[in-house]
């Protein structure tokens, strides 16, 4: 599915990722952490294809094609779908506009308008999103929580196959939490897509259940494991599980 070899990322001259490996085979479910500032979200940069981002050597393959040959809509032609942590306002298109589009570009060009309301209002309901919100601007004048919620009803109309969460459950309270972990967990029963988490929360990781957790330090993955790595970190810390030395301030 997707591989990452030997990666190295610089912002403005600054080495961010060096001699960065993932494999993360069709259907798995994989958990990187690490402290803030170890270069998390960098990863979901370079995977978008975010040009303030130089991969100066390494490369970037999903599915047998090369992502660094990419921009970001030929990333996302491919089924690669990003929820972050604070989702983009778009001002001037609706949410049912954007998604009517993108399902036609995906080759659905006999788009039954129907059945396509039918099942964003009940999304609508599966979430607990206001039915009107389907034809408000994309995440305008909503909350942290609304937002993720409506990134989760364009994941389900969306139907990608290669799931990016960053720092989802930023922001999030105890119940919207549970909502969108449960409702990405049904998703992924149904679907079974391949999930990168990035994540800082015990809820989601308690949830999903990721085959592999890794370890971002000193610009790599220097450790990966189970659930119970991840287990241990919730416990003790990355400093004081031994996963990361204490004189160690990250990049």
């Amino acid at each position: 599915m997707l591989k990452i070899e030997n990666l190295v990322v610089k912002v403005l001259e600054k080495t961010i990722l060096e001699n960065f490996n993932l494999e993360i085979h069709s259907g798995e479910i994989h958990a990187l952490m690490g402290q803030n500032g170890a270069g998390k979200s960098t990863i979901t940069k370079v995977l978008l294809r975010d040009t303030n981002y130089e991969v100066s050597k390494g490369k970037l393959i999903l599915d047998d094609k090369d992502l660094l040959q990419m921009n970001t809509t030929d990333v996302a032609r491919c089924g690669v779908f990003l929820i972050s942590q604070n989702p983009v306002e778009i001002k001037g298109v609706t949410n049912a506009e954007m998604l009517r589009t993108s399902l036609i570009d995906q080759g659905k060009n006999e788009l039954n308008i129907l059945e396509f309301n039918r099942k964003m209002i009940s999304y609508c309901e599966k979430l607990g999103i206001p039915k009107d919100f389907i034809h408000r601007d994309i995440n305008y004048n909503m909350s942290g929580g609304e937002k993720k919620k409506m990134e989760l009803l364009h994941l389900w109309m969306l139907e990608p196959k290669f799931i990016i969460l960053d720092e989802i459950d930023s922001g999030l309270d105890v119940d919207s939490l549970k909502l969108v972990a449960n409702s990405l967990k049904e998703y992924y029963e149904l679907y079974k897509p391949s999930i990168l988490i990035i994540t800082h929360q015990k809820a989601l990781v308690d949830i999903l259940k990721p085959n592999y957790v890794h370890i971002l330090n000193q610009k790599k993955i220097e450790v990966t494991g189970d659930i119970n790595l991840a287990e241990k970190i919730f416990k003790e810390g990355f400093s004081g599980a031994s996963i990361i030395d204490k004189s160690d301030k990250g990049e």
